[in-house]
């Protein structure tokens, strides 16, 4: 791994609706919270299921000596994780983990453009509000399927004025990548984060435009991808397993249960330390990481079982493991 991660108690110190499906939670850890930057995540050890298991969330806001805040979507068919943290009350105890950061400014650009799809505005959210606060040139563009979906749009607006715009799917108003990327200063650095189709659209341009990927940094959120989760079967021959995915399941939380070890780190399509080497798929290969390249998608040898998954098939693997 590439850090140790700590848990203290704590407690849920309030909660508030930001939007029909998005709540705002507050949560307090014994002893205060400590200092974290702009698109700074938690890791949450939360009781699903039968067993207990690891969350990340952004936080959002301005760091706050007292708590913590993240925002929570709700989704129906997700892993557990959101219909925990919806049902949890004022006073519920959980573990939290010391903040890290992955997805951080860099503080050095002339220019920011912030891009935010859906409840990836979490830690777009505590960076559009630290940027306008030091007075940066910045501008959000951030999009939701309905109006009442813009999570934190009145406080984006308040902060940023007329460099905050938004765009709504059913009212016929989606942002055009390309043309976005062909209006940003040439030393502009953007900052992505919401499903992998935005990511990818914006990465395509990004690369199209002749623009150094150094300044293009994003973070997806493993339940986006080209499909609908699934369940789907994994074979590994080298250990002669064999085991059904469910579709609420990574595959490797399925790999795991199974008694086959996976090496992982981040558990959100980041890192990479997860991948697997393919032998065989009947079926299509949904990439939802943002580890690997292009090219290495397209040539379908390796796949992250933190997030990715299979549509419609089977998949045989080797996970780099002998049996002793």
């Amino acid at each position: 791994m590439r850090f140790s991660v700590h848990y203290s108690p704590a407690r849920i110190a309030a909660v508030r609706d930001v939007s029909p499906t998005v709540r705002l939670i507050e949560i307090a850890p014994e002893g205060g919270a400590l200092p974290w930057t702009p698109g700074a995540h938690l890791n949450l050890s939360l009781p699903i299921g039968s067993g207990v298991d690891t969350r990340s969330y952004s936080l959002v806001g301005a760091p706050d000596p007292h708590v913590y805040r993240i925002a929570v979507k709700r989704d129906p068919n997700g892993r557990g994780g959101s219909a925990y943290m919806h049902d949890c009350a004022v006073g519920a105890r959980l573990s939290v983990s010391e903040p890290h950061n992955h997805f951080s400014l860099s503080w050095q650009a002339s220019d920011y453009v912030l891009v935010a799809g859906g409840i990836g505005v979490t830690p777009i959210h505590s960076m559009a509000l630290a940027l306008a606060k030091r007075g940066e040139k910045v501008r959000l563009l951030q999009a939701a399927r309905t109006r009442s979906e813009l999570a934190f749009a009145n406080e984006m607006q308040g902060a940023l004025g007329t460099n905050a715009r938004f765009f709504v799917s059913d009212e016929g108003t989606r942002i055009d990548a390309a043309a976005e990327v062909a209006a940003m200063p040439a030393d502009a650095e953007i900052y992505l984060c919401g499903p992998l189709s935005l990511v990818d659209a914006f990465r395509k341009a990004w690369r199209a435009a002749g623009r150094p990927m150094s300044r293009l940094r994003s973070e997806t959120f493993g339940s986006s991808g080209a499909f609908a989760a699934e369940p789907f079967r994994v074979l590994v021959p080298a250990l002669g397993v064999e085991i059904e995915v469910p579709a609420d399941q990574s595959m490797a939380d399925a790999l795991a249960s199974a008694g086959v070890d996976v090496m992982s780190d981040c558990k959100r399509g980041e890192c990479g330390l997860c991948t697997v080497d393919i032998l065989a798929c009947e079926g299509e290969i949904d990439h939802r990481d943002v580890f690997l390249s292009d090219s290495e998608r397209n040539e379908g040898l390796r796949m992250c079982a933190c997030v990715s998954r299979v549509a419609g098939g089977t998949i045989s693997i080797d996970t780099g493991y002998t049996p002793d």
